[in-house]
């Protein structure tokens, strides 16, 4: 492993590694898939996916003991920005949306995805602004290749979403991962085209973005964790770990539906 700017490039043995772990982690949303529906409680989900990620997957949730945190993943429902607490009696609904985000960790690499779920019941509103979304992790993620900036990522997000009506969440990034769940750089998702640093083949890092319906202000309730929009008006986030690689990029926790 070299350094770049204080950016851990990983070689190619590192990246088959973190390849690897990245498509473990998609096969836990492909399990999710059919489980997520209205009656099941966001710790139904937490068990079922730390079951799934170590008798199944024989891998490791890397968040569980992340910064003193209890659970496998988060679940974050309708105004929840992100780092929703999974809770025994939070049951859901048919007119939610949840984003589900989810780390895991095999052989020392790890991969973190998150993906945003609708019951049947959710708004048109609410599905818009999830579709929305999706598209503008997407729009920064097809900026990625040798020589572009991080200032790229994030203009091209925040175009996408702005046009739509909604704004960007700014106290949160994406970040550069690997061994460690947040190593550098990190990936903001706004800002201006041409600036920042400069993208490099062999970086590995998340582009997340969280994308509210009103205003962009949020505020983190009493448990620590869970972080609200102001507003009360729903929130949306998807996420992928990305490679930059010769050309331009490869999504590692890239799921079968999107192939």
């Amino acid at each position: 492993m070299s350094s770049y700017r204080t950016v851990t490039i990983k070689s190619n043995s590192e990246i088959e590694l973190m390849r690897q772990s990245g498509q473990l982690l998609s096969q836990v949303f492909s399990m999710l898939d059919d489980y997520i529906q209205v009656g099941v409680s966001t710790m139904q989900i937490n068990d079922k996916v730390e079951d799934f990620i170590v008798n199944e997957l024989q891998a490791r949730p890397a968040s569980k003991g992340q910064y003193d945190y209890q659970y496998s993943l988060n679940t974050s429902i309708n105004e929840v920005v992100c780092h929703g607490v999974p809770h025994a009696n939070k049951f859901l609904k048919s007119s939610d949306i949840i984003n589900v985000d989810i780390t895991l960790e095999k052989n020392g690499f790890i991969a973190d995805s998150s993906k945003m779920y609708q019951l049947e019941g959710a708004s048109s509103a609410a599905k818009l602004l999830v579709r929305t979304t999706y598209e503008a992790m997407w729009q920064g993620i097809k900026v990625v290749k040798p020589g572009a900036t991080i200032g790229d990522i994030g203009h091209a997000i925040q175009r996408h979403a702005q046009a739509a009506g909604y704004t960007i969440v700014r106290e949160y990034c994406g970040h550069g991962i690997g061994r460690e769940m947040h190593e550098e750089p990190n990936i903001l998702h706004y800002g201006e085209a041409g600036t920042g640093m400069i993208l490099t083949e062999g970086m590995t890092f998340t582009i997340e973005p969280m994308i509210n319906q009103g205003k962009a202000k949020i505020k983190t309730k009493k448990d620590g964790w869970t972080v609200v929009t102001k507003d009360k008006k729903l929130s949306a986030q998807w996420e992928h770990t990305i490679l930059v690689t010769a050309r331009g990029y490869e999504v590692l926790t890239l799921r079968a539906e999107e192939r």
